[in-house]
């Protein structure tokens, strides 16, 4: 399959989701969703249930022609005018600067990156699991990570919280947003996802973890898990207070969202948070 990158329009900042967020105004986040790129089903665009070419999918190892990733990748680098540290995502607690990222030969493993450095964009794929995006109020540093369930359990969000606080002052208040994941209302999950998690819960948190899982109907041992709770569970263990987002579900929109719960072969969306150069 040799898909035509030509003749589709410009991704724009129409095609993204661009949220207001109550922080210094140099600190951008953008989300992309499935428009605005050159892919064909099953990675295209979707406009009133009908699928056809021109998905934004930003994943390269979905099925999808390398060409038409690196074009996608390529319009989100100049829509956004930065360079992007893209990762090889594995489900863990890794965390790299992503100016490391940018410059390694070969693809950075690590599920989150943190920098200072304006331009610099930390971004992290989706397919269901959770985009979480942190910074400082004053807008001295970000950082982004991949929040899946294991890397949830795992301490992904803590040690990116931690990696940020780093290249600001400790003083200053951290900030969090969740972007597009797979809701409450889709993600199932067994005992083994719901123990993992009261396990690890301090008294504190055990009744609120407790309520994040919702057993199925007519499932025995199945659960519906919430995210975004469990998320912000774990950034307030971090300190963090100020959490926005988290309204977004992957798995029920199929117009803007890929979601690999929905559909195994499917592409990748991404979330990016960056520091715009001082005018």
């Amino acid at each position: 399959m040799n898909t035509d990158i030509t003749g589709h329009a410009p991704l724009s900042l129409a095609d993204c989701l661009t949220p207001n967020w109550p922080v210094a105004a140099r600190v951008r986040i953008l989300f992309t969703t499935r428009a605005g790129g050159v892919s064909a089903p099953p990675y295209g665009l979707v406009q009133n249930g009908t699928e056809s070419a021109g998905g934004l999918n930003l994943g390269l190892h979905t099925g999808d022609e390398a060409a038409c990733v690196a074009e996608n990748r390529k319009r989100l680098a100049t829509l956004t005018g930065t360079h992007i540290a893209w990762l090889e995502q594995v489900h863990k607690a890794d965390v790299i600067r992503a100016e490391i990222a940018i410059n390694a030969r070969n693809p950075s493993h690590a599920d989150a990156s943190v920098t200072a450095q304006p331009g610099i964009a930390c971004a992290i794929m989706t397919a269901d699991c959770l985009p979480v995006l942190i910074c400082d109020h004053a807008g001295r540093a970000v950082g982004a990570a991949h929040a899946g369930w294991r890397g949830l359990a795992a301490g992904v969000l803590e040690r990116t919280a931690a990696a940020v606080a780093a290249l600001t002052s400790p003083y200053e208040e951290l900030y969090a947003f969740l972007g597009p994941a797979i809701g409450p209302r889709t993600f199932e999950v067994g005992d083994d996802v719901r123990n993992t998690f009261l396990t690890m819960a301090t008294a504190a948190e055990s009744s609120a973890t407790a309520a994040a899982f919702r057993p199925c109907p007519h499932l025995s041992g199945k659960y519906w898990a919430d995210l975004f709770e469990l998320a912000r569970l774990r950034l307030i263990r971090a300190g963090i207070k100020q959490i926005s987002g988290g309204a977004w579900c992957t798995a029920s929109d199929p117009t803007h969202f890929y979601s690999y719960r929905r559909q195994s072969l499917t592409g990748r969306q991404a979330a990016l948070i960056w520091l715009e150069h001082p005018s």
